[in-house]
């Protein structure tokens, strides 16, 4: 008998078909990769299990980046597995070759990857020949619950259907694959001309998505702030005061963004306004009209991320996250990676059974609007709502019919804003009274402007949220209650003062406002009608945007501070170079948006997948030229000159593309020769850290340098003084290992050790790049090393601050520290750091998950946490990492003694008694945290209050100074 394979894209989605099914086709096994019943085998994917690769004629190894092997534009893509995964694809390859496997569907998700993700393991299962030959069918799931996959088992796509998807999905990966593989390759050699390994990463969507943002912060950093006036009166009438601000009636628009009709630019001129009419009667005109306020569109994923991220603060990649688990695992919301935001038209049932289930939800605050809504019949038909032509493959992001339980605290808010927002676009719009107020006094016009809520209509299911943003009144703005004047009466000017303000540079971007602006490729539309027309010509797609995002902070492109996005002294460098060798391409994000437009237009059909590549192909060509052939010395650009003199001859320092170079007593010359390179081992110093580095002559220790072979390091950078060349030149400085091994005596005696050597008991102090043993080195009371216990201060670039191995000093392990990243495969891990008694050294622990899958032994574990430090502070390639026992577990200590007593100002703070070490530095945050003194600017910071003051000496300290601030202020039992 023959049978049907089916390949979802993850094993619970393989399961949720198994449930679906079982009840229409009968019972399934269960087997070790797939389950199986007299039709069907069912098996998955994890995500991608395939990926494209130049063939290996055409392959250029990475110790080959150089312009002679470039450009790599292959005739073809062979396929390769995943290296993490190639278990899982052997398995799903053994299931496709069965022969008694004549046909496949493909189950993965419904959208541009799902198909590649499919299309790829079905080519690469049919090895030279380039597929399987079996026939194959499309499932198409919009939501998953067991009735929905039922229907979409019933109306299976065919492969012609799906043809111009498939395109769309091997021409974007290629595309890809061409402009990163080339992009990055010919920059990186470019940058690396002087010597090192300067990595310069760039993409197809990435980069123009960096252009915005490097933009912004490049007009932030020009703008030049102007002074203006507000002229603010206050009118007593009758019925009481109200207020009003000046403005002229004669103002129109002119080239000059910041003019604004209410705006005076000299203070003599808003003093004269406010003399002038202080005191005198006023005469009104008022005009009062109805207006309404139609609910936002239904999500779409691009939508949800901004509002999440607006709301909550949570990440694009986290919404994602949330939103794939409230799809996938609890059923609870459509299809999340879309970019429509409208349902079919269809689909008018379903949203009225979608009301019926929130009705009788559980959700008290929501069901009394369920019901209303029911009640009142406002689920019918609307082209604002119910419109094919606005649904692509998929429809907007709402919820099931299933009631979801189990919500962790972060899903419940998700789901809460989407059902709110389902909810409320089915509601009548918000019905205003708007009032126009003008006063005139002399020849001075004041406007004031009410708005009164008449009926709430969608506004209520958002309660007090939505009707604090209406009412909050503001000076002659929108939204404070007006009292009444009567006819012909002439309020009287009580006063008239004018407000001094100045002009604000535009916002930085936040993940909300880059993801509006990498829908619409850049430009700035507030019209959410608007918006969503120009969706086909953003910059990516609503599936991808997180993950560009994720990717340009991981290669340090840029910075996430609280919720704005800086971009790194790394990004300017990389568009002035872009943009020097005038490689538009990469940096126009609204020529980028045009070609994910072409993309959309293949999946219909209307482009041909040959003609797109071709296009890529010569825009490749024309990217690695321009790079090769560039004869310059620099790069034009916009560049800084530091305040620190040249320390050889005392010229002016300024930077220019690659360095910063002395350029004379006058900055017009070539100067005496001194300079130094502005990105050591490919790590690019901000304009502060070089204006650091030059006046102090050392800066760091510093994370992100590579070695040439790609190895990460950490170290601090100098500037030394070379007598050879007679100049002073740049000299990494890997910490003081070498006085450890030098037989010099070390002296610790000023420093507050941070707790005993869990080896010999004797106290760890902080030593050069490392926390040591106060007997592995050389002091006054022992010559002669007799442990040797030490750890990194940084390990695999996660930094161990003071407190945190104090903390494993006292415990026998630190907090989950959460930055580490791995030699072998260069991703972040999450870990403790455990002292590993029979293992005689500091180790890792990961966290306990529940899971059916016995946990995977990782490279980073295999790997003493000491040892890894000392890779990852080498500037060459480090040998290959000695196999150490798996990381214990470590028995639960005793509590501290609390051998300690604290002086008298440490007292006044934490109370006297005798403490353990370990509660004095808790106390003390405790103290800070009740008492509010983190500096809300930068919570690393304590601000000293009258208590703390003597403790801390002066006003401001670092959280990470606090460990040996307070240890000054303790004395053992036994001491005085």
């Amino acid at each position: 008998m023959t049978k049907t394979l089916v390949i979802a894209e993850k094993p619970s989605v393989a399961q949720d078909i198994v449930r679906a099914l079982t009840p229409a086709y009968g019972k399934f096994d269960k087997h070790e990769d797939h389950f199986e019943n007299e039709q069907f085998v069912v098996t998955s994917a994890v995500g991608h299990l395939v990926e494209i690769q130049a063939p290996e004629e055409f392959d250029v190894k990475r110790g080959k980046w150089s312009f002679a092997n470039l450009p790599v534009i292959p005739p073809r893509f062979d396929l390769k597995p995943v290296d993490k995964t190639k278990s899982r694809l052997n398995a799903v390859v053994k299931q496709a070759k069965r022969k008694d496997v004549t046909q496949l569907i493909n189950a993965c998700d419904a959208g541009r990857e799902g198909e590649l993700i499919f299309r790829l393991i079905e080519q690469y299962a049919g090895g030279a020949k380039g597929g399987l030959g079996k026939p194959i069918q499309r499932l198409w799931l919009q939501s998953m619950t067991p009735q929905a996959i039922r229907e979409g088992f019933e109306k299976l796509r065919s492969e012609q259907q799906m043809q111009g998807l498939a395109d769309a999905a091997r021409s974007r990966s290629e595309a890809d694959w061409l402009v990163g593989i080339n992009g990055t390759r010919a920059m990186t050699a470019f940058n690396s001309r002087d010597g090192g390994f300067f990595l310069t990463t760039v993409g197809r969507v990435q980069t123009p998505t960096l252009s915005l943002v490097v933009d912004r912060e490049d007009k932030i950093r020009k703008f030049v702030s102007r002074d203006y006036w507000e002229v603010h009166g206050t009118f007593d009438a009758h019925a009481g005061q109200y207020l009003g601000k000046w403005f002229n009636p004669q103002w129109k628009k002119t080239e000059d963004a910041e003019a604004k009709a209410d705006r005076v630019w000299s203070a003599a001129e808003a003093q004269a306004i406010a003399a002038a009419v202080r005191g005198k009667p006023a005469t009104v005109t008022e005009e009062s009209k109805p207006t309404t306020q139609a609910s936002p569109l239904l999500f779409d994923l691009t939508s949800l991320q901004r509002e999440a991220n607006g709301k909550f603060g949570f990440s694009a990649k986290t919404t994602l996250a949330l939103a794939q688990s409230l799809y996938e695992r609890h059923k609870a919301l459509t299809y999340p990676r879309t970019d429509s935001r409208a349902l079919p038209e269809d689909y008018v049932p379903v949203a009225k059974q979608t009301f019926e289930m929130l009705a009788h939800s559980g959700m008290r605050h929501l069901e009394p609007f369920a019901q209303q809504a029911i009640g009142a019949g406002y689920v019918r038909p609307s082209k604002r709502i119910f419109d094919n032509s606005k649904v692509s493959d998929h429809f907007a992001i709402i919820p099931t019919t299933q009631a979801p339980s189990g919500l962790s605290e972060a899903e419940q808010k998700l789901y809460d804003l989407v059902v709110r927002r389902f909810m409320a676009v089915f509601f009548p719009s918000a019905e205003y009274q708007v009032t126009t107020r003008i006063s005139k006094v002399e020849q001075h016009s004041f406007k004031t402007e009410g708005k009164v809520l008449v009926k709430p209509g969608w506004l209520a299911i958002y309660g007090k949220e939505a009707a604090n943003e209406v009412e909050d009144a503001k000076e002659g703005d929108k939204g404070q209650p007006l009292v009444a004047v009567q006819p012909g009466e002439q309020p009287r000017t009580s006063d008239a003062q004018p407000k001094g303000l100045k002009t604000k540079p535009p916002a930085r971007y936040s993940e909300a406002t880059l993801l509006g602006a990498m829908e619409s490729a850049g430009k700035q539309i507030d019209d959410e009608e608007l918006r969503s027309a120009m969706q086909e010509k953003g910059l990516g797609t609503p599936a991808t945007r997180a993950a560009i995002i994720e990717g340009l902070l991981t290669e340090k492109y840029m910075l996430r501070e609280g919720r704005e996005l800086i971009p790194t002294a790394k990004a300017f460098q990389l568009m002035t170079l872009l943009r020097g060798l005038e490689v538009d391409e990469l940096c126009r994000a609204d020529l980028t948006g045009e070609w994910e437009y072409k993309l959309s237009q293949m999946e219909k059909g209307a482009l041909s997948r040959a003609a797109f590549m071709q296009e890529i192909a010569a825009m490749t060509e024309r990217m690695v030229k321009k790079a090769k052939e560039y004869d310059r010395d620099t790069i034009p650009g916009d560049y800084a000159t530091l305040a620190t003199p040249c320390p050889n001859c005392g010229g002016i320092v300024k930077e220019n593309y690659r360095r910063y170079a002395c350029t004379g007593v006058h900055g017009t010359s070539e100067g005496c020769g001194f300079s130094f390179t502005k990105s050591p081992a490919g790590r690019t110093f901000e304009t502060a850290e070089a204006e650091q580095l030059l006046r102090d002559r050392r800066i760091g220790p510093l994370e992100g340098f590579r070695s040439k072979a790609g190895w990460p390091f950490v170290a601090e950078v100098g500037i030394v003084r070379d007598e050879e060349a007679g100049n002073f030149k740049l000299e990494f400085d890997f910490g003081d290992d070498k006085d450890e091994e030098s037989g010099e005596i070390v002296d610790f005696s000023h420093q507050q050790s941070l707790g005993a050597c869990p080896k010999c008991g004797a106290p760890v102090f902080e030593h050069g790049a490392n926390y040591v043993c106060a007997k592995a080195v050389p002091t006054p009371q022992q010559a002669v090393p007799s442990c040797d216990f030490k750890s990194g201060q940084i390990i695999l670039q996660q930094p161990i601050e003071r407190e945190q191995m104090g903390k494993l000093l006292a415990t026998g392990k630190t907090d989950l520290l959460e930055k580490f990243v791995s030699n072998r495969t260069r991703r972040a891990f999450k870990a403790f750091l455990v002292w590993d008694k029979e293992a005689g050294k500091v180790n890792f622990e990961f966290e306990q998950r529940e899971s059916k899958y016995p946990a995977r032994k990782t490279a980073a574990a295999k790997t003493g946490a000491a040892g890894a430090a000392r890779t990852s502070a080498a500037a060459k390639k480090a040998p290959a990492a000695k196999k150490a026992p798996a990381a214990k577990k470590t028995a639960a200590r005793k509590p501290a003694a609390a051998n300690y007593r604290p002086d008298a100002a440490l007292a006044a703070v934490i109370g006297d008694g005798a403490v353990a070490r370990t509660e004095v530095v808790k106390k003390v945050w405790d103290y800070v945290k009740a008492h509010n003194l983190q500096d809300p600017k930068d919570k690393r910071v304590i601000v000293a209050d009258a208590k703390l003051l003597p403790v801390f000496g002066k006003d401001r300290i670092n959280m990470f100074e606090l460990t040996g601030i307070v240890g000054q202020h303790l004395h053992s039992q036994g001491e005085a």
